[in-house]
C-alpha cells in the first residue's frame, strides 16, 4: 500500500477493512461524479455554440467514472493479503478493462472529432466528408493496435517476439497476396484522393461508362447505361486515366451534335435552324445557352457543330437523340442539302466482247 493511502487508514488496522474502506471510498467518488460533478458539466457545456464538447463529455463521463472505480480496486488489493500471483493476475485483468474502456472512448472522440473537422474545412482541409470514412478507418486501425499492445504488456508477453514474427508473416502473406493488397493500397488512395464519388459518371480508357455506386477497399462498381453491373478492381481503375463527367464546378455537361451541309447554303439559315431545333427538346439546360460553331471546310460541305449543355450526364444519350432527330427534320424541311461522299466512275474502254457481239462461229 502506498505512503498516502496508510496515512489516510492509519486508523485501521485490520487489511481487509482497509481494502472495503478503499473501495467504499472510490465508489463514493464516483457517485458524485456521475451524480453531481457530470450534470454540472453538461449544463455547462450546453450553453456553448455547437455540440462538439458536448460529444465529449459524454463519451469521457462514463470511462472516468470507471476508472475510479477500477483504480480503487487496484489500491485496496495492495494491502490484501494475497498470493502474489493472483496480485498479479488481478492487476493485469484490471488494467486490461481499462484499456479496453479507453480505446472505446478514443475511437468514439476520434470520430467525434473527424466529423467535426470535416464540417468546418477552413480549419483543417485535408479532412473532407469524401475522406471522412477513410480516417476513421486508420484511427480505428491504429488504436485497436495500440490496445492489443498494451493487453499483451499486461500479460507479461514477450511483444518482441510476437512483433518480429508479425513482420516475417507479413513479408510472406505481402508476397502470396500482392495482387490483393494492390487493390487495398489502391482502394485506400482512391478514399484519400477522392477522384470520384458514388453517383458520379466515370469514363475509363476502353469507353466503360457508367454511374458509381459503390467504391471498396478491393474494387469499384460501375452501373451502365445497360444497367449492368460491372466491377472494377481498384488496382486496375487506380492506374487508369479516369474522365468524371460529374466533376467540376456543377454537374452540367456538354453535348456536340456534327451536321455538314452542301456547298451554296446560307450558313445564317442553318445557323438559325440549328439553334431553333433546341427549343423542342426538354433535356437540354436553360442555362448556358445553346450555340452553333462553323467548325470547317470538308470535302463534301461545311461542317458546322450544335452545342448545348444537360443539367446532368444521365441525360446525355437522350438529348443527343432528339437532337439528331429534330436537325434532321428542321434542315429536310427547310431544302437543305445534307451532303454525303459521292463517286463517279469512268470506264476507258470496253474489253472484247463486252458489247454483247457473238465471238463464237
Amino acid at each position: 500500500m502506498t505512503e498516502t493511502t496508510e496515512q489516510m487508514f492509519r486508523f485501521i488496522n485490520s487489511p481487509i477493512e482497509r481494502a472495503v474502506a478503499i473501495l467504499a471510498l472510490s465508489l463514493l467518488m464516483a457517485v458524485v461524479l456521475r451524480v453531481l460533478l457530470l450534470p454540472l458539466l453538461r449544463r455547462a457545456v450546453r450553453r456553448s455554440p455547437g455540440d462538439f464538447d458536448d460529444g465529449l463529455v459524454d463519451r469521457f463521463g462514463s470511462p472516468v467514472v470507471a476508472t475510479v472505480v477500477l483504480l480503487g480496486i487496484i489500491v485496496a488489493l495492495v494491502d490484501l493479503p494475497l498470493a502474489p500471483q493472483v496480485e498479479k493476475v488481478g492487476h493485469s485483468l484490471i488494467f486490461t478493462v481499462l484499456v479496453l474502456i479507453w480505446g472505446q472512448a478514443l475511437i468514439n472522440t476520434g470520430k467525434l472529432i473527424c466529423e467535426a473537422f470535416s464540417k468546418n474545412s477552413d480549419r483543417l482541409t485535408w479532412i473532407q466528408p469524401k475522406t471522412l470514412p477513410l480516417v476513421d478507418l486508420f484511427l480505428k486501425l491504429s488504436i485497436i493496435g495500440g490496445q492489443i499492445y498494451l493487453i499483451l504488456k499486461a500479460w507479461h508477453f514477450d511483444v518482441t517476439t510476437w512483433i518480429a514474427s508479425a513482420g516475417v508473416a507479413g513479408l510472406v502473406i505481402g508476397l502470396a497476396a500482392k495482387d490483393t493488397l494492390a487493390n487495398l493500397f489502391s482502394g485506400m488512395f482512391i478514399l484519400a484522393d477522392a477522384p470520384y464519388k458514388v453517383g458520379d459518371f466515370i469514363v475509363l480508357p476502353d469507353g466503360l461508362r457508367g454511374r458509381v455506386t459503390d467504391i471498396g477497399i478491393r474494387s469499384t462498381r460501375l452501373l451502365t447505361r445497360d444497367d449492368i453491373e460491372v466491377t472494377l478492381p481498384n488496382a486496375v481503375i487506380g492506374n487508369s486515366k479516369v474522365v468524371n463527367e460529374s466533376s467540376g464546378p456543377y454537374q452540367k455537361m456538354r453535348v456536340r451534335v456534327k451536321v455538314s451541309v452542301a456547298y451554296g447554303s446560307d450558313v445564317d439559315e442553318v445557323e438559325r435552324i440549328l439553334l431553333s431545333t433546341t427549343a423542342q427538346v426538354t433535356e437540354l439546360a436553360k442555362s448556358p445557352a445553346p450555340r452553333v460553331r462553323f467548325r470547317s471546310f470538308d470535302d463534301s460541305g461545311l461542317a458546322f457543330e450544335l452545342l448545348a449543355w444537360v443539367d446532368e450526364p444521365v441525360l446525355r444519350g437522350r438529348a443527343i437523340h432528339n437532337l439528331n432527330r429534330g436537325v434532321y427534320i428542321a434542315l429536310g424541311d427547310a431544302g437543305v442539302e445534307i451532303p454525303y461522299p459521292k463517286r463517279d466512275l469512268y470506264i476507258k474502254e470496253l474489253p472484247a466482247g463486252a458489247d454483247g457481239a457473238d465471238t463464237v462461229g
